[in-house]
């Protein structure tokens, strides 16, 4: 009876050390890992609804590789109940995380009004305290650390009235300094035109977040999307140090919904990777046929067919495959317009298959 008692009591108690992953498909850039993560998060130690842990196990259901919890250095609306250490939220969730294998990367969300908004400082050094807590000198101490920083919600409608995303001479300014690092192009349900070209003009990273304060969940609910927003990164190995670099070198795609979107020069392979053409599968007197294989969960809306001895448009959900018929006399190049894969705010990707 004690031997039963004590491998209940071990069963659950492995049991909630441990989350059930879900397993997402996506595609994969030669030479590197696919990391999926999330890079805007709050928890009850700034105005987020959860605690630190939950965002953890959260996030491993949700088929994660790295989150980052992005608590407001400048705003506590719950200190009268947790204290309002910056430490705290990382020190809480950093176990749940080694446990889970999920990369936990410490940051902050610096909290001001437009301008300069709100920038997210990532990859910060554990335990650090800005004693000066003027803008330039929170910037500059955390970069310093080696910090990444990223412009959240650039066209955020509480501090642009008219929901349109503009760059300020303090953006600038911090772009030709070197001291901003990425731009969220998606933040919470919300696109913001024209800020990709920004990424792509001033070489920096594109970048798209939940900014969850609730759950992932009521927000899937709510969308009828399947998955939660997230940034794709491509890393050499699936550490910490590399997903930095990466993001460094600007390595990154964007997934919210049912679209893509990123720069070409990672836009491009990543696709490749997901989209298949196989055989001729059979063929008769007039036509050979070919079958064409999505093997991701990131569905791709195939249009504008340039052959016109083919299909002018292919439809591919997740995990799907179509069989799609050529004149044998014909041309056999297959070439479409991506529709769901923006390589630009009104640009689609160009793709051969």
């Amino acid at each position: 009876m004690k031997k039963t008692v004590f491998f209940v009591l071990l069963f659950i108690s492995c049991a909630s050390a441990f989350s059930q992953g879900k397993l997402i498909r996506t595609g994969e850039v030669p030479g590197y890992f696919t990391l999926k993560c999330d890079f805007h998060s709050h928890t009850v130690f700034s105005d987020g609804e959860v605690w630190p842990s939950f965002r953890v196990r959260e996030a491993v259901q949700d088929g994660l590789d790295a989150i980052a919890i992005t608590d407001h250095l400048e705003y506590h609306p719950h200190k009268k109940y947790v204290t309002t250490d910056d430490n705290s939220a990382f020190a809480i969730a950093k176990g749940s995380a080694a446990r889970n294998n999920l990369i936990l990367i410490r940051a902050a969300e610096v909290t001001r009004k437009m301008p300069p908004g709100h920038l997210n400082l990532l990859f910060l050094p554990d335990s650090i305290i800005f004693f000066d807590t003027t803008f330039l000198a929170v910037i500059n101490q955390a970069v310093g650390e080696g910090a990444f920083v990223q412009w959240n919600h650039p066209g955020w409608d509480a501090q642009q009235p008219d929901g349109v995303a503009r760059m300020l001479d303090i953006h600038r300014e911090l772009i030709k300094n070197g001291k901003l690092h990425g731009i969220e192009i998606y933040n919470d349900g919300i696109f913001y035109p024209g800020v990709m070209e920004w990424c792509i003009e001033n070489d920096l990273a594109i970048m798209g977040n939940t900014d969850i304060h609730g759950t992932t969940n009521e927000v899937r609910v709510s969308s009828g999307d399947s998955h939660r927003a997230m940034t794709l990164v491509f890393a050499h190995e699936r550490t910490e140090k590399e997903l930095k670099e990466a993001l460094f070198q600007g390595r990154t795609l964007v997934w919210y919904g049912d679209t893509l979107a990123g720069k070409k020069e990672w836009a491009l392979p990543f696709v490749r990777s997901c989209l298949k053409r196989t055989g001729p599968v059979n063929e008769d007197d007039s036509y050979s046929y070919y079958r064409i294989e999505n093997i991701s969960d990131i569905p791709y809306f195939l249009t504008n067919g340039e052959n016109k001895d083919a299909p002018s448009g292919i439809s591919l959900p997740g995990m799907t495959y179509r069989v799609v018929k050529i004149k044998k006399k014909g041309d056999q190049l297959l070439r479409y317009r991506v529709s769901n894969v923006k390589t630009g705010t009104s640009d689609r990707l160009l793709i051969t298959l």
